[in-house]
C-alpha cells in the first residue's frame, strides 16, 4: 500500500482520537452497520480530497465497510491531524496522502496520487481534486459516476463550471443539504472558529469588537458564537438581504472600510478573494487580530500586508504571525490566513459532522444506484436522505416529534376548507 504521512509512529494516539469521535457519531455508525451488510459500494474506486481529521476517518471507515476501495488526500495544508493520518494507514489499511504543513507542491502531488487511483466516485472539500481532474485529465471524467462537494466555495466553483458548460461529470452539492449547512456550517464553524482563535491567542472575547465578514450560514454561526461570548459584533456584507438579516439579528452592519477602524478581531467567512485588503490594514488599530474561516487562504490579502509591513515576526506565538506597520502598529495574522478552526484547533465537533458525513455516505450509495441517469450537472441531495438522517439524529438525542393526523394531511393537500 502506498501512502505519505508525516509520522507513522503516531498511529496509537490517532486511533484513540478516531474512536473518541466515533462515540459522538451515532447516525454514521448506523449507516456503517448497514453498509457492512449490504456492500452498496462494492468494488467502487473512490478518491476523497477532504480534511484528514478523526471525523473524516469515520466517514472513510463507513465507505470502506460499504465495499469501496478508497484513497484519501488532504484538502488543506494545515488541516491534517498527523496522528489520525497515521492511524488510518496503520490501523485501517487506508492509503492516505496528507501531511500537516505540506507545501504547495506536496499538496498537489498528493491530489495527483489520489487521481492515480483512477476513481469512479470522488469527494471534495473545495473542489481542488475535481479541478485538477478537469484541467489535467479531462479524458478521465467519463469514468466518474459522480463527485460530491461539501463546501460553499466548492459548490460555487462547480456551479460556475456548469453554467459555462465546462462540467464534465455529475456533482452532488452536499454542502447545500440542510443536514449539512444548517448544522455543520452554522454550529460547527461557529464553535470551532472561536475555539481556534482562543487556542491561538488566549484572548478574552468578552468586550472585544469582532468583525465578521460575510453573513452566510458560516458567518451566522460565527457571529452568534462571538455575541454569546460577550463580544460586540460587526458584520460586513455585499448582499443586501443578508445585511438586513444581520441588522435585524442585532448586529452592527457597515462596510469593511469603517469596520477596519473599529475591530479588535477580524474573521472572514465569505468564500471570496481579498475581503481584507491593503486599505483595511492601514486603518486597523495596533493589536488587531485577523483570521479566516473560509475554505481557501485568499480572503485575507497577506501579500499586501507583507508588502506594506516594515517587519514580520513569524510564529511570535504558535499560529500567530506579527506584522509591524508604519508608526509601530502591530497586526497579528492567525493560522497563516488558512482555516483557523483547523489550523489552530480540531475543527468541527464530531456530533455535527455526524450528519454531514452520513449525508456523504448515503449520497455515495445514491449515485451508484442512479449512475445510468445522472447528467453532467450539479444535483441537490435527495429530500428522502435528509429526512432519514434528521429522524435518526433526533432519535439519538432522545427527542420525539409529532406526526400529522389524517385530517391534518388532508387539510394541507386540499383547497376546499376555508375559515
Amino acid at each position: 500500500m502506498e501512502y505519505d504521512v508525516n509520522d507513522p509512529s503516531l498511529a496509537p494516539g490517532g486511533k484513540k482520537r478516531i474512536e473518541w469521535a466515533d462515540r459522538d457519531m451515532p447516525v454514521l455508525a448506523l449507516v456503517r452497520e448497514r453498509f457492512a451488510k449490504e456492500k452498496p459500494l462494492d468494488g467502487k474506486r473512490m478518491s476523497a480530497c477532504l480534511h484528514i481529521t478523526a471525523e473524516t476517518a469515520n466517514l472513510a471507515r463507513t465507505l470502506a465497510a460499504g465495499g469501496a476501495k478508497l484513497v484519501l488526500c488532504a484538502s488543506n495544508p494545515l488541516s491534517t491531524q498527523d496522528d489520525v493520518a497515521a492511524s488510518m494507514v496503520k490501523d485501517y489499511s487506508m492509503p492516505v496522502f496528507a501531511k500537516r504543513g505540506e507545501d504547495r507542491d506536496t499538496y498537489y502531488a498528493h491530489i495527483e496520487a489520489a487521481l492515480a487511483h483512477r476513481p469512479s466516485i470522488t469527494m471534495d472539500d473545495g473542489a481542488d481534486l475535481v479541478n485538477v481532474l478537469h484541467s489535467k485529465y479531462p479524458e478521465r471524467a467519463a469514468d466518474i459516476i459522480a463527485s460530491m462537494e461539501e463546501t460553499t466555495t466548492g459548490v460555487a466553483r462547480l456551479r460556475a463550471m456548469e453554467a459555462a458548460g465546462a462540467l464534465l461529470c455529475p456533482v452532488v452539492a452536499v454542502n447545500d443539504a440542510a443536514t449539512k449547512h444548517l448544522f455543520d456550517n452554522r454550529y460547527g464553524t461557529g464553535q470551532s472558529t472561536m475555539d481556534g482563535i482562543i487556542r491561538a491567542t488566549d484572548v478574552l472575547i468578552a468586550g472585544k469588537k469582532v468583525v465578521v465578514a460575510g453573513y452566510g450560514w458560516c458567518g451566522r454561526g460565527v457571529a452568534a458564537r462571538a455575541k454569546g461570548m460577550g463580544a460586540s459584533v460587526i458584520v460586513t456584507e455585499v448582499d443586501p438581504l443578508r445585511a438586513l438579516e444581520a441588522a435585524m439579528d442585532g448586529f452592527w452592519v457597515m462596510p469593511m472600510s469603517e469596520a477596519a477602524k473599529a475591530g479588535d478581531i477580524f474573521i472572514t467567512v465569505t468564500g471570496d478573494v481579498r475581503v481584507i485588503r491593503e486599505e483595511h490594514f492601514r486603518s486597523m488599530k495596533s493589536g488587531a487580530m485577523v483570521c479566516n474561516a473560509g475554505h481557501f487562504n485568499v480572503e485575507v490579502d497577506i501579500e499586501a500586508l507583507s508588502r506594506i509591513a516594515k517587519k514580520k515576526t513569524a510564529a511570535i506565538k504558535e499560529h500567530v504571525d506579527e506584522y509591524v506597520l508604519d508608526g509601530g502598529r502591530s497586526i497579528y495574522v492567525l493560522g497563516e490566513g488558512r482555516l483557523i478552526n483547523l489550523a489552530a484547533a480540531h475543527g468541527h465537533p464530531a456530533s455535527v459532522m455526524d450528519m454531514s458525513f452520513a449525508t456523504q455516505a448515503l449520497v455515495s450509495e445514491y449515485v451508484v444506484k442512479n449512475a445510468d441517469i445522472l447528467e453532467k450537472r450539479v444535483y441537490e441531495v435527495p429530500r428522502s436522505i435528509e429526512e432519514w438522517i434528521s429522524k435518526l439524529k433526533l432519535s439519538s438525542m432522545g427527542i420525539s416529534i409529532d406526526s400529522l393526523t389524517e385530517e391534518q394531511e388532508k387539510y394541507l393537500t386540499s383547497f376546499e376548507m376555508g375559515t
